[in-house]
This record gives structure tokens, C-alpha cells and sequence, in this order.
């Protein structure tokens, strides 16, 4: 191959041919230029990597056009490249691999696409749930993607991970969007979100150790905020509200939130009776039994007949969140079942507008009743918080919650502990009144203690 001494002389010298051709350098060995047959000149880099000699094949490694870099830059880069191969390393390889490195929005893909399949197995040993990769899909696209989704994953370390917890809390992620043609979506952030949107990235990164992407979790040994979701429930006067709003809504119905209109309004209907939103029978009964059995919205929404045992009182769900499960039922929530209409060919205790598929949600009838109850910001998961802090408060104990609840881990009962008071409340007076009994002398309340023998 010709060699030259590569200056800017050299270049204006250089003639395409009618193929591919390379000029080296006469003084940096393995410095070069590859010249096409199309005029397009770009600066190359030519050794021979580990210990070199001829049995070692040679590796090429572009440094960048000639008319973005002089020859003076493009000879330092080559040095550079040479001295770095001097000392052990491989620079093209590392080039090459640094290409096929995937980002975090590459991984965040991936993972999905595997947990659609049901090959992303959860802690409860099953596949994610639909209504859980939801959940994944707007962290994904509303958090983490925005914060992380560029950076490569073998890059990303706990100072990222501390950063973006930060930041999510800190609204950064804020925003409030338009979706579809009726869609808005409002993202607020905030410790809850943060928390468990990296408690969602441990999950993509452990993925990305199973496929060797990278050989530890940065998310490990990161402090996270206290979750304090679900924490709200209805207290006994909220309930009545409640359902005295439930009530109206099944009745006469609940009037309209309206603005000072035009006289001349046409679309407005001139009856003030009929100017009240009515909740039908099917959501009515939803939402009863959301409060009578403390399950979870889409267990009722997509419960069939043939899941209803009336002769035992049972709910046998093949599966819910945490895998098949049977509810218990009580005398109120057996009422309701034993009066919603059933409609032939539809297999749904809840009905929708489709008979062939379940109810999509109870969104307008539950803001219609928030409002007229003045319980706004109060969730429908909120009722099943509501079943469960009423059932601890009633001396039930914690155990028993849990299995109502179809709860896999005690845990997640344990945040309703502070409502089971009673066996505390017994201890606290059995231990005061003996206490109390010893100052006032009352050697009677003391009989049952004896003394150590000396």
C-alpha cells in the first residue's frame, strides 16, 4: 500500500480512483487514509491487537472524515488509539460494544416485551398480572424513560439511581398531557411515585443481569422513601355519607354540577328533575360489594356467575393478584348478589354495554359519588383499605384480615396494625391493674404472686 507523509498538502494531492484506496502514514505507523472511489476521504487507524505479530489478525478502527478532522487532530487521535493498544487494550473492539450496548429505553423494551410473554416472574412466583404491566408501561414512559432512558445500562451506577429517585420526587417528571381525543394524562410525581418506580427499575435491572448486560443492581442499597400508599380509609361517618350518596344516586339521583347558563340554552333540560345523574343497578352493585367483601376493583368487575357459590357463600376466583382465591362472603354481600339482574347470554355478575366482555371501569358513577358524598380524593381501592382497617378495629386480629383479603404476604396486613388496638388495650389494663392494686395495698390482687424462695 503507497505511503506519504499525511498533511493538508498530501490531501489536496490525493486523486479517488476507480476503487477503494489507502494511504499510510510514512512516521506513525498504522496511521492512514481511506480514500473512495466516490472523493469521500476518512481518517483510519490500523494494529494488531494483544501481543501483536503476524499471526494476530489486524484490526481497523475509523477516526472520522477528513474534512471534520485536520490531519494534525486526526494523528493525535491515532497516537492515542496506538498508545491505548500499547498498553493492553483493544479500542475497536470496545467500539464495537459500546454500538451494541443497549439503553435503559432499549432495556425498559425488552423487559416488557418479556413480561407480555410471561416470562417475568413475580415475587408470588407468578407472571405479571395485565393490570401490573399497566402500572410498568406509565413508569416506563412517564419516569423513566424521560430521566434515564439514553444512558447506556452498564453505565448506570447508585448515583443515578439516588439522582432519579430525587427527581421524580421532586416533580420533575410533572406533566399534564393530552392522550387521545377525550385523553388527558396528569402525571404528578412525588415519594410514592419515586419509590416505586425504582423498586419497578430492580426488577428491569435483575433482568438485565440475567441477560449479562451488566453483573450488579444499581438500585440495591438505595434508601427509598416511605410508601405510604393506600393508607386512607372511611371512618364511620364518612361511610354514612357515603352511603346516603349511594342511596340518592340509586333513587331520585344526584343533581347536576352545572354553571350560570344562557336563558336561551337549547342543551340544557328545562325540568330541574331532569337535570340529576342516575347510577344504574350494575354499578350500584359493584360498588356495594366492593365495600361488603374488600376486593379489589377488577376481581368484581370481572366476576362471573359461574364464580358465585350462594348455597355456601362463596366467591371462588381461578385468579386475582396473588392467584386463585375464595372470598368469603357476608349476609349483606350474598343480599346483593342474590338481587342483581342477570341478563341471558352474559356471563358477568357486573354488566357493561358489551355482554361478551366485562365492565372497563366504574370511573363516573365513583366521582359522581365522591362529590355528592364531599369525599373528593378518596380511591375505590380506598373501600378495600376500609374493609380491612374496620375488620382490625373490631378486635378480628391481623390473621384473620389477611385471609379475607386473599393477602400472600403477612406484611401487607401489617400496615393495619395500628387498628387492632384491643389485645394491647387488654394487656395495657391487666398490667396496669395489678401495678395500681400493689400501690393501693390491696394484698387481695396481689394473692396470685408468689415469692422466690431464699
Amino acid at each position: 500500500m503507497p505511503t506519504i507523509k499525511l498533511t493538508k498538502r498530501a490531501l489536496d494531492g490525493i486523486a479517488p480512483g476507480g476503487k477503494t484506496a489507502f494511504w499510510f502514514d510514512v512516521e506513525l505507523k498504522g496511521f492512514g487514509l481511506k480514500v473512495m472511489p466516490s472523493g469521500v476521504m476518512t481518517w483510519i487507524v490500523e494494529y494488531r491487537p494483544g501481543a501483536g505479530g503476524r499471526g494476530v489478525s489486524k484490526r481497523r478502527m475509523t477516526l472520522g472524515k477528513s474534512n471534520t478532522l485536520t490531519p494534525d487532530e486526526a494523528r493525535a487521535i491515532a497516537k492515542d488509539v496506538l498508545a491505548r493498544v500499547h498498553a493492553g487494550e483493544d479500542p475497536a473492539a470496545l467500539k464495537v460494544e459500546a454500538k451494541a450496548a443497549k439503553t435503559v429505553a432499549e432495556l425498559c423494551d425488552l423487559y416488557l416485551a418479556e413480561a407480555e410473554l410471561g416470562n417475568i416472574i413475580s415475587k408470588l412466583g407468578t407472571p405479571k398480572k395485565s393490570s401490573t404491566l399497566i402500572s410498568d408501561r406509565g413508569r416506563i414512559a412517564r419516569h423513566i424513560k424521560p430521566l434515564l432512558g439514553k444512558k447506556l445500562v452498564r453505565d448506570i451506577g447508585r448515583g443515578d439511581i439516588e439522582r432519579f429517585l430525587r427527581d421524580v420526587a421532586s416533580g420533575k417528571t410533572a406533566v399534564d398531557v393530552k392522550t387521545k381525543r377525550h385523553g388527558r394524562a396528569i402525571v404528578t410525581g412525588g415519594k410514592g411515585t419515586a419509590t416505586r418506580t425504582v423498586r419497578l427499575l430492580g426488577g428491569i435491572f435483575s433482568y438485565a443481569i440475567r441477560l449479562g448486560m451488566r453483573a450488579d443492581n444499581p438500585t440495591h442499597g438505595v434508601a427509598k422513601y416511605a410508601d405510604k400508599q393506600g393508607a386512607r380509609f372511611l371512618g364511620t361517618a364518612e361511610l354514612e355519607k357515603f352511603g346516603a350518596a349511594l342511596r340518592q344516586a340509586e333513587t331520585v339521583g344526584i343533581a347536576w354540577r352545572t354553571k350560570p347558563i344562557n336563558p336561551r340554552s337549547k342543551h340544557l333540560p328545562k325540568n330541574r328533575d331532569d337535570q340529576r345523574s342516575i347510577i344504574g343497578p350494575y354499578p350500584a352493585a359493584a360498588i356495594r360489594l366492593l365495600v361488603l367483601t374488600g376486593c379489589r376493583l377488577r376481581e368484581i368487575l370481572d366476576l362471573k356467575w359461574q364464580h358465585v357459590d350462594i348455597e355456601r357463600g362463596l366467591l371462588r376466583l381461578a385468579d386475582s393478584k396473588t392467584g386463585a382465591k375464595t372470598v368469603v362472603l357476608a349476609a349483606p354481600a350474598l343480599e346483593v348478589l342474590t338481587t342483581v339482574p342477570r341478563i341471558s347470554g352474559c356471563d358477568y355478575v357486573i354488566a357493561g354495554d358489551d355482554p361478551k366482555r366485562p365492565r372497563s371501569d366504574l370511573k363516573r358513577p365513583w366521582a359522581l359519588l365522591m362529590r355528592a358524598a364531599e369525599l373528593e380524593g378518596v380511591r375505590i381501592h380506598d373501600l378495600r383499605h376500609t374493609y380491612a382497617s374496620h375488620g382490625a378495629a373490631a378486635g378480628m386480629g391481623l390473621t384473620i384480615v389477611g385471609r379475607l383479603l386473599g393477602h400472600a404476604d403477612v406484611k401487607t396486613t401489617n400496615r393495619y396494625s395500628h387498628f387492632d388496638a384491643d389485645p394491647m388495650r387488654r394487656a395495657a389494663n391487666a398490667i396496669g391493674s395489678s401495678l395500681a392494686a400493689a400501690l393501693d395495698g390491696d394484698v387481695k390482687s396481689r394473692s396470685n404472686v408468689t415469692a422466690l424462695k431464699k
